[in-house]
């Protein structure tokens, strides 16, 4: 790692045993301990074109933040939210880079949103906005997968949002409480650019919605929080992919493909 970059944190396997290692140039470092409790490097290394990098962790728990970028507003016709609008992911939703995205024939049309995720480092419960980066662990890559046609018909999130594979996460987490105010994310389907934003246009702030939530549900150390999607969301169909990119840290990528 050169002198001043911040560490990427990341999972893989390699011979059928998974480890943590962090990223170096087109190397991984395999690691001992992980992001939370502290790491020490053990001195052997894989090129990153030999090994399956995992999601960066498995989550305690995936929040989401809905409208938080005014151009997504307005595509969909919405009106400007008073404060962070909160939803949540099972599990089962998550996927890493690489995995396919199953997209159910039944269930109309889909959408790709790429969004910064923020990983929760330290428990912490009605925080500050001044405290709440205090807490943070890093950031990663985030696509909140949507069925919008059901997102229409329920009301509410929660299936829509919550198939098998709707989360795709990672490839890393750069290790920092706070992302450059110039980052931004980029979102590419089939290698065309359709989302593109800096994140110092959020409407709520990563500290706003880390002590929005803290407000009502205690954070734990290793939960996600998907901090929202910019304008130019679109649909996705079966021999898609999608890439969602995040200065610093990498590139998200997942085929989607038809469900058995």
């Amino acid at each position: 790692m050169k002198k001043g970059e911040i560490e990427r944190f990341c999972r893989f396997s390699m011979d059928g045993r998974t480890y943590n290692g962090t990223v170096r140039g087109s190397m991984v470092d395999i690691v001992e301990g992980d992001m939370f409790g502290g790491f020490s490097g053990m001195r052997m290394s894989y090129p990153i074109d030999r090994i399956k990098i995992l999601a960066p962790l498995v989550p305690a728990k995936i929040w989401c933040v809905g409208q938080n970028y005014l151009g997504h507003i307005r595509e969909l016709n919405h009106q400007l939210p008073l404060e962070p609008l909160i939803f949540s992911k099972p599990l089962t939703s998550l996927v890493g880079s690489g995995e396919p995205v199953r997209i159910p024939e039944w269930a109309g049309r889909i959408d790709y949103e790429g969004e910064l995720a923020v990983v929760i480092g330290r428990r912490c419960k009605k925080v500050t906005e001044n405290e709440a980066l205090m807490y943070v662990r890093g950031y990663s890559c985030f696509n909140d997968v949507t069925a919008r046609d059901l997102q229409v018909k329920d009301g509410q999130w929660t299936r829509s949002k919550g198939f098998d594979t709707f989360a795709p996460f990672g490839p890393y987490v750069l290790l920092t409480e706070t992302m450059p105010g110039d980052a931004r994310i980029t979102t590419r389907l089939n290698g065309n650019v359709v989302q593109r934003e800096p994140f110092s246009n959020m409407i709520f702030s990563v500290a706003r919605i880390i002590s929005h939530i803290s407000r009502f549900a205690t954070l734990e150390p290793g939960d996600v929080i998907a901090t929202g999607t910019p304008e130019g969301i679109g649909r996705v169909q079966p021999g898609d992919r999608v890439e969602v990119e995040v200065d610093g840290i990498g590139i998200l990528t997942n085929p989607f493909v038809a469900e058995p």
